[in-house]
């Protein structure tokens, strides 16, 4: 009797598993490397070290908020995202990318208006952003920065004028 329990409960575990292999999650199909900033190339002469800037490292907040957004952690990402001020004083793409990674929590966890909003706040910082080809078809925030990306530009057509 325990013998064909396990062969059955075996089956059935291999047979949801093979299954389930075909869906997608909600969440990002690869796994996001943290941002980091290259290293800069060594000068050769103390004046020429002094001269060349190295930039700066992405925050250790944004990388811990990416990693619990890929995690599932959505609400702890946004919060680790938003209350982090070396984010925020940081280079312009590094607060889009931080905004982004909100933007995608809110919408996976329905909050459309809150997701839209961390996207015009993107575009507002850099007109240009926008997302990668395979984020661009999510079904949760792609048409939800489409709608971010036409108010602003309908909002830049206006100032324009």
């Amino acid at each position: 009797m325990t013998t064909s329990f396990y062969r059955t409960g075996s089956a059935a575990m291999l047979a949801a598993a093979v299954m389930l292999g075909g869906c997608e999650s909600p969440g990002p199909v690869q796994k996001q490397k943290p941002v980091t900033a290259a290293p800069a190339p060594r000068a050769s002469s103390p004046v020429a070290a002094a001269v060349a800037a190295e930039p700066a490292a992405a925050p250790a907040a944004l990388n811990d908020g990416i990693s619990l957004y890929n995690k599932g952690s959505y609400s702890a990402a946004i919060k680790r995202l938003a209350n982090a001020p070396e984010i925020w004083s940081a280079d312009i793409s590094l607060q889009t990318e931080a905004l982004k990674y909100m933007a995608f929590s809110y919408c996976v966890t329905s909050r459309k208006k809150l997701c839209k909003q961390q996207f015009e706040k993107a575009l507002k910082l850099d007109a240009n952003f926008d997302l990668a080809p395979g984020e661009k078809g999510h079904p949760l925030w792609g048409p939800v920065f489409d709608q971010a990306k036409k108010a602003a530009a309908a909002t830049t057509a206006t100032a324009k004028k």
